[in-house]
């Protein structure tokens, strides 16, 4: 479906937007921007804080762990908070199994954000940078990121899909 949607489209990957951003800024009349809006204003309202996790991978000699994809941890005496099997994405049928456990980390600039913190200072901040970024023309703001939220993947789909619809109507 991807591969579809970017049919005769040129797309770059693992470069790094600020290193050349005046020059990736004249390729395109309109740029998607998904990554950190905080960072794309360099920081000028402030930093945007996030949780960040830290992932464990294991290979098992058995074939299934815990029957599901996803089994999440609430407790507070256990470490982690939820456990991938992921050969259960693909219904596989292997002999032995990868498990992934999620441990919940703090954020610091140089790790990938994951979970925005939504308390009063963040939201703050994030108003400001919305209201900059709301007056851009070149580009469009979208996902986790760049609108400051926590998204399920259902969200994320209709997210874009609603950023193309507003775009394309005016």
């Amino acid at each position: 479906m991807i591969e579809k949607m970017l049919e005769g489209i040129e797309v770059r990957l693992n470069l790094d937007y600020f290193t050349h951003q005046k020059a990736y800024n004249q390729l395109a009349d309109k740029i998607v921007y998904t990554g950190p809006i905080d960072k794309f204003y360099n920081y000028e309202f402030g930093i945007l804080e996030y949780r960040s996790l830290r992932f464990e991978h294991e290979t098992l000699p058995i074939e299934n762990y815990q029957g599901n994809a996803v089994v999440n941890y609430t407790e507070k005496d256990i470490p982690f908070t939820r456990i991938i099997e992921h050969k259960h994405f693909e219904f596989g049928h292997q002999s032995q199994t990868i498990i992934t456990r999620e441990y919940p980390e703090q954020w610091t600039v140089d790790k990938d954000a994951y979970y925005p913190i939504n308390d009063e200072r963040n939201n703050e901040i994030y108003k400001k940078y919305k209201e900059k970024a709301d007056q851009e023309r070149q580009f469009i703001f979208g996902g986790r990121l760049a609108e400051y939220k926590y998204f399920d993947m259902h969200i994320v789909i209709e997210s874009a899909l609603n950023l193309v619809k507003n775009e394309f109507s005016n």
